[in-house]
């Protein structure tokens, strides 16, 4: 069963924290600036050093277990399960390709699927019914 820390157990998480191990925290999204998106999402940190004053954990970006916690928590050490990753590419809602596609985005195939966009939404030569 994964383990999670609530913002008031920051002091806790910090003194349990292993390094190089990856705990995550969850983002909540709002959905009036991107509707589109998933309403929730996670993120994930790693802990690989102490801080210098304190003895803090940190991450490579700086921040501490205990400023991590407080500002963002709970935080879990498994990934929340139903969730996509903040890092991980968005659901696709509408574009050239079918639902499903799977493929290697390289410059050939972004020429193919700009060449069949073009193609298919010619402005001039739709045809307008009133």
């Amino acid at each position: 069963m994964p383990k999670s820390w609530s913002p008031s157990e920051a002091k806790k998480f910090a003194k349990q924290v292993e390094f190089g191990r990856t705990y995550y925290f969850v983002y909540k999204v709002a959905n009036n600036l991107a509707p589109y998106e998933d309403q929730h999402l996670y993120s994930e940190a790693v802990f690989t050093r102490r801080a210098p004053l304190t003895g803090n954990p940190m991450t490579d970006g700086g921040t501490s277990a205990e400023g991590l916690c407080l500002r963002y928590g709970p935080i879990y050490d498994a990934p929340p399960r139903g969730m996509r990753n903040v890092a991980a590419p968005a659901p696709q809602v509408a574009g050239p390709v079918p639902n499903g596609y799977k493929g290697v985005l390289d410059e050939a195939e972004l020429r193919g699927l700009e060449k069949q966009v073009a193609q298919g939404s010619d402005p001039k030569k739709r045809r307008w019914f009133s």
